[in-house]
């Protein structure tokens, strides 16, 4: 009789290490897919980025380009500058849309006040008046914010 109580205890026993162990893996397989998980993110986010410096070291070749634009209508010139823009935005980078927009803080740098008269800027104050140096975004990170002259009324 006392084996089978002994072997009963031990059968007793080992079921609840066997059911330990399935526990204790199954945590471990989902501490693992959770890792996976983390992993993937992390590289999609460093393929996200990993242009970042580059292209933070051609955003002033392109404003070159633009102020160059602006002094002559050459083909040439506007065909390089399309071609690099292309690339950027191929590679996730945005201009900032400024035009007419409220001041945003968050994507514009204010570098000047221009005063707008209430008779016929009505609705100006605070808009966006002219923008200085565009501002980029590479996919939903600021890589630099436009500066912008931003309108106020008179007092």
């Amino acid at each position: 009789m006392r084996k089978k109580g002994s072997k009963a205890n031990e059968i007793e026993e080992l079921k609840k290490k066997n059911e330990e162990l399935e526990n204790h893996i199954k945590r471990i397989l989902a501490d693992y897919q959770n890792l996976e998980k983390r992993v993937a993110e992390d590289r999609q986010e460093l393929i996200k980025t990993a242009s970042k410096g580059l292209i933070l070291r051609l955003l002033p070749a392109l404003d070159t380009l633009m102020i160059a634009k602006k002094h002559t209508n050459d083909q040439g010139l506007n065909l390089s500058i399309k071609q690099l823009s292309d690339i950027l935005e191929k590679e996730g980078v945005k201009k900032i849309d400024t035009f007419q927009k409220n001041f945003d803080p968050k994507y514009m740098e204010c570098v000047a006040t221009v005063e707008v008269d209430p008779s016929t800027g009505s609705g100006q104050e605070g808009k966006v008046i002219e923008e200085l140096k565009p501002g980029y975004m590479l996919n939903d990170i600021i890589l630099r914010a436009a500066q912008v002259s931003v309108g106020h009324g008179s007092k």
